[in-house]
């Protein structure tokens, strides 16, 4: 059996990859679907943020690397279908420090409580927004929206969170990455 070891891996990698697109096209779709959804609130940020619900599944099921890899493609993607570059700066900036934030949490509190870690994701995003908003506008003026953006932040980052934990919860397992073969004592593989 050892000698189709490296079929075996090779195919695993492969399944893994195709089901990562699968998750980058679902984040994807998400995301332009909300875009063209109005937000009933006339502050400038606010959005729902569902395509994080994709973003969480990954991070929690696959490796935090490759919900990274997800993320940057819907926002880069996202980008080219939606918005402007000035958007992509602000996405960016928002959601590589949500990602980071949310990979430390997933860590930390073992991949449990995904509504606290998304809540916590949210306002880093929103964070990173107002961070580039100063650096874009040049002006901390644009703090004043951070309170509400908070407050916006957490309740979607709440139901966000509840989302995927709950589609986590009724994924079939034959999506989840196989664990990887562990060498025996005396090296060779079992």
């Amino acid at each position: 059996i050892s000698i189709f070891a490296p079929f075996f891996k090779e195919k695993e990698r492969k399944r893994i990859k195709i089901m990562l697109a699968l998750f980058t096209t679902m984040a994807l779709t998400i995301f332009v679907v909300e875009a063209q959804i109005p937000v009933p609130v006339p502050i400038p940020g606010v959005k729902l943020g569902l395509a994080n619900v994709i973003t969480l599944i990954v991070l929690v099921v696959y490796r935090p690397r490759d919900a990274f890899a997800v993320l940057v493609l819907r926002i880069l993607l996202g980008s080219i279908f939606t918005s402007t570059p000035v958007s992509l700066l602000y996405s960016l900036t928002g959601g590589i420090l949500c990602f980071l934030g949310m990979a430390l949490l997933c860590k930390l509190l073992q991949k449990k409580h995904l509504w606290f870690i998304s809540i916590v994701g949210a306002v880093l995003h929103n964070v990173g927004q107002i961070l580039a908003a100063i650096a874009v506008m040049q002006s901390v003026q644009v703090i004043a929206y951070f309170p509400f953006l908070l407050v916006t932040g957490c309740i979607t980052g709440f139901f966000t969170g509840i989302a995927a934990d709950r589609v986590i919860h009724f994924l079939p397992k034959s999506i989840f990455p196989k664990p990887a073969e562990k060498p025996a004592k005396n090296g060779k593989h079992s």
